[in-house]
């Protein structure tokens, strides 16, 4: 990957990840290339979920990347550099009550911060772009009913932060970490993203199907998959179960 500095500064669009995705379709991307939106009315999370954000308050971004070889084998860990790193980037401000909930939230305490969307261009076997969305509450404050587990760095610090200033100091540390991966080595993810673990040893409620069960949380292996244990150890992949919070 290199060290491209391209930031762009869009007034409004559907979804960054959409417009990030286009251009790479077009032949028109460049490795490290981050789109920033200072209006968004159809953003995605995960799972088909809506991303509401008030305009010219919070971090709307997408960043696009090449993927080494290195992670072609274990797609998991470009997934945990950049969860990693967004915890990284969240918790300098906010402090140590940050936590990543598996599969790639970012919360504070027991609110919702921040959201990762990575979404693939393979060319038969071939990985070609991983478009890395990211959204964080930054100066929003007001999420509505449906979003009561929210919350943004204002809620938490007290402070107003120039959400362009923000992504672009993210942006920065996202692609220093991918270009620093081989010194730090791949273990220090992992295990940063499991000491970092929403939850973690803590007993929960969850629901697949139609089943709800009370779980502990053990850990996220390597592979991806969550690890919980109660009368035996389950594995579960992202997408199969759902928090009750």
């Amino acid at each position: 990957m290199i060290d491209n500095q391209t930031f762009t500064i869009l007034d409004a669009v559907e979804s960054t990840n959409n417009y990030a995705m286009a251009k790479a379709h077009e032949g028109l991307a460049v490795d490290g290339q981050a789109w920033f939106a200072r209006d968004q009315w159809g953003g995605k999370g995960q799972r088909g979920n809506m991303w509401i954000s008030e305009k010219d308050k919070n971090i709307i971004m997408t960043i696009i990347l090449k993927p080494d070889k290195l992670f072609r084998t274990n797609m998991f860990l470009f997934n945990a550099v950049v969860a990693c790193t967004c915890h990284q980037f969240f918790s300098n401000i906010a402090g140590p009550e940050t936590y990543i909930k598996w599969p790639n939230d970012i919360y504070f305490n027991d609110r919702k911060a921040g959201g990762i969307l990575i979404e693939n261009i393979f060319s038969i076997k071939e990985w070609l772009w991983a478009v890395i969305g990211i959204g964080f509450n930054v100066n929003q404050i007001n999420f509505g009913h449906d979003n009561i587990h929210a919350t943004s760095l204002k809620s938490v610090s007290n402070q107003i932060f120039n959400p362009i200033e923000l992504a672009k100091k993210l942006h920065s540390l996202l692609l220093l970490n991918f270009k620093e991966i081989s010194n730090v080595g791949e273990d220090f993810y992992f295990n940063y993203y499991n000491k970092q673990l929403y939850k973690k040893n803590e007993t929960v409620k969850m629901k697949k199907e139609n089943i709800i069960f009370s779980t502990c949380i053990k850990e996220v292996n390597r592979q991806g998959q969550l690890i919980t244990y109660d009368a035996f150890e389950r594995q579960f992949n992202s997408g199969e179960i759902k928090w009750l919070l």
